[in-house]
């Protein structure tokens, strides 16, 4: 008798996973207690695949052999209750994927900047000329690609949702970026929670794979150190120390050496790096040591590392007006990320923040914006909290619940010479579809000045 999968969400990891599983030839049913997009509807209907949509029909899921989860639904939903409680196994896109190929897997994750150091690692396996796939978080779903396309690789972003129900996978080639609380709403408010979720993409890895993580993040250091690791380990980092296998700072500070056995393999100018700012040299570092495992030569490292187009919504330059700078920023959606952002930005700026807060500690970019924030301008249904944090300062402060209106405010309060900054430090979810839409929202306002 066929095994039954049954794929909750349907999404692009939903759809992908039920398209899997469907060429796999298994019994498959997807239920969305939302409305399916209708390209994924067609995508279904392309591979016979039976869905529900707005409904969970239990008779119907409550019968699986498996179940794969998106991501985005949380352990605590009725319906993964009760398949929990009824012994049903609940795994991941990402986990049922990987069963079936054998491609190199280089994942990524951390709480910031796992996406641009993901894009930039698959654009030097693609200039390499190696033949690759892109997916986790960005790209087509990992499983739909799985089903159609034959890689020898695979870059993959994951979170610590996609982690949370991977069980038997295994990395190759594994980044930890950094550890920052984010998203414990999910993990019982609870910061160790979300540390162990982390470092789950280290399950199941052995003396061939490779642990590549920043040396700098205390909190990585901390649990390396109560931890087993049994992958080689290459570290990165900006402090003022040598390191043995990795890459580090040089003694001027000017350049990346990337270092095999405390022996220099290539030096990169900071200055030629296509994408600026400290989080980019993080970015860069931890991009070029996986390229090295890889033993990808070094001119086509160097020169990927100087030609590659940060990702959309990620400290991306829109235009400027009347010398006024707009920059697009909405994928900072915690603390960590707009500290980089602020860290990076060298002109006075005008600040857009605010939306769904998630427990922001305001207190750490306390000392940045003194320094560097000329006007603030709160976008979002509740700005009580950033008030709380920055009322004190005495900088200009405005409230407005519309991209419009934020991105008129800014111009206001800007003058030549100037940048306006959207980087929000909260989710999206209060007054748009996801920070995809706020940027877009946020670039359409400013072409409109």
């Amino acid at each position: 008798m066929e095994k039954r999968i049954v794929v909750l969400g349907a999404g692009e990891s939903g759809a992908g996973a039920a398209v899997l599983a469907a060429v796999n030839d298994f019994d498959v049913f997807v239920s969305d207690k939302g409305e399916i997009a209708d390209k994924y509807k067609e995508l279904l209907k392309d591979y016979n695949v039976l869905y529900e949509e707005k409904q969970h029909t239990e008779e119907l899921i409550l019968n699986a052999d498996e179940i794969i989860k998106s991501p985005g639904i949380p352990e605590t939903a009725p319906m993964v209750v009760k398949a929990r409680q009824l012994g049903i196994p609940i795994i991941s896109e990402i986990e049922f994927a990987a069963r079936y190929t054998n491609a190199v897997k280089i994942c990524i994750t951390g709480s910031n900047g796992k996406t641009t150091t993901t894009m930039l690692i698959y654009h030097i396996l693609k200039k390499a000329g190696l033949n690759v796939g892109l997916a986790g978080n960005v790209g087509q779903s990992f499983a739909y690609q799985v089903a159609t396309k034959e890689y020898d690789y695979y870059v993959i972003e994951l979170s610590s949702f996609q982690l949370d129900n991977m069980y038997k996978f295994k990395s190759d080639l594994s980044v930890l970026m950094n550890i920052t609380p984010d998203h414990l709403d999910r993990y019982d408010h609870k910061f160790q929670n979300y540390i162990d979720a982390k470092f789950r993409i280290l399950q199941n890895t052995t003396a061939k794979d490779s642990f590549i993580y920043c040396s700098d993040d205390e909190v990585i250091i901390n649990e390396i150190s109560k931890r087993e690791i049994l992958a080689t380990q290459l570290e990165f980092t900006q402090k003022k120390r040598k390191v043995k296998n990795g890459a580090m700072l040089s003694e001027d500070e000017k350049s990346i050496d990337y270092v095999n056995n405390s022996s220099k393999t290539l030096t990169m100018l900071i200055d030629d790096l296509s994408i600026k700012g400290k989080h980019n040299v993080y970015n860069s570092m931890a991009a070029g040591i996986v390229a090295q495992v890889l033993n990808i030569r070094n001119d086509v490292i160097r020169e990927s590392l100087m030609d590659f187009k940060n990702v959309e919504h990620r400290m991306e330059p829109v235009l400027t007006i009347r010398g006024i700078k707009f920059i697009n920023d909405s994928k900072a959606t915690n603390i960590n990320s707009v500290w980089y952002a602020l860290e990076s930005v060298t002109t006075p700026i005008v600040w857009i923040v605010g939306g769904k807060d998630k427990g922001n500690d305001y207190e750490v970019l306390r000392e940045l914006v003194e320094k560097k924030v000329k006007g603030i301008v709160c976008l979002g249904i509740d700005n009580s909290p950033i008030h709380k944090a920055f009322d004190s300062m005495g900088l200009p402060m405005v409230d407005v619940t519309s991209m419009d209106d934020a991105v008129n405010e800014a111009y206001k309060m800007g003058k030549p010479g100037d940048t306006v900054l959207l980087s929000p430090a909260c989710a999206s979810f209060d007054l748009f579809d996801n920070y995809e839409d706020r940027g877009n929202k946020f670039k359409i306002a400013v072409r409109n000045l």
